[in-house]
């Protein structure tokens, strides 16, 4: 059974509040190009705070692209990008204060346990009080039996599941997801949702980067399907649900 009580607050300082009319994400015009190919291309995109998107498309449609630039691991070509109001290309470690990032693949060391990754990111960000936090969270991924094993032996679920940990520790104003539910089981999926949920209704701004339309639809209200870079369509989530969602997303990426 997932419990539904809410997180505990780990003791970051207060990054201030945000009106919900205010876009956390603010995309204008994005354009990453790698030599001749464009990646993304145009992209506009905003979420208030409380808000949360899925980007969906195949693989290749530019959905890993636009995580990497809004975490400030990635340069923009051209365009705007704002994370709680910080342009992050200028200040990218300031814009990085404020966010949560899963990346598609990596991030972990393999020689360290899921404790000491939480031990290490407290230290980095200056969290007080982050026992617990960590506690509550590595039990609700079902990963507290493992808390003290060293990554390199983990499956690739359990990987993702440390990795969704991670991102959504320090309570963050921005959570970014980038397939989150790769490779995960079925309780590590509904932790995952029940998660976004919970930062949702704490605040946050989220963004889900997946393949899985099924999955997109129950962690987002609004969908912006991509296409070689390029939206295609933009709509609430519920429009995309169900074998007639099925349909016209296919139908979307022919």
């Amino acid at each position: 059974m997932i419990d539904r009580s809410p997180l505990p607050d780990p003791g970051i300082p207060d990054v201030g509040t945000h009106d919900s009319g205010w876009a956390v994400v603010d995309v204008r015009g994005l354009q990453v190009r790698f030599d001749a190919v464009s990646a993304v291309d145009g992209l506009d995109l905003a979420i208030p705070a409380g808000g949360s998107v899925a980007l969906v498309g195949r693989n290749g449609a530019g959905k890993s692209t636009t995580l990497r630039v809004l975490a400030g691991v990635l340069p923009a070509t051209a365009g705007s990008v704002r994370v709680a109001g910080i342009d992050v290309r200028r200040d990218p470690i300031a814009a990085k204060r404020h966010t949560g990032y899963c990346p598609d693949v990596g991030g972990l060391i393999p020689r360290a346990t899921p404790w000491e990754h939480l031990q290490l990111a407290a230290r980095l960000r200056g969290l007080r009080s982050w026992e617990d936090t960590a506690r509550d969270l590595l039990e609700r991924f079902d990963l507290a039996q493992a808390a003290h094993r060293v990554t390199a032996g983990f499956s690739h679920g359990m990987g993702r599941r440390l990795s969704v940990v991670l991102a959504a520790f320090h309570h963050p104003a921005v959570l970014l997801l980038d397939e989150p539910f790769d490779g995960v089981d079925p309780l590590g999926v509904e932790a995952t949702l029940d998660l976004v949920t919970r930062m949702r209704d704490d605040g946050s701004s989220v963004l889900v980067s997946t393949h899985l339309l099924n999955l997109a639809v129950r962690a987002c209200d609004e969908a912006v399907v991509l296409r070689a870079g390029r939206v295609v369509a933009a709509a609430p989530a519920d429009d995309l649900s169900g074998e007639a969602g099925a349909e016209q997303y296919r139908r979307l990426l022919a």
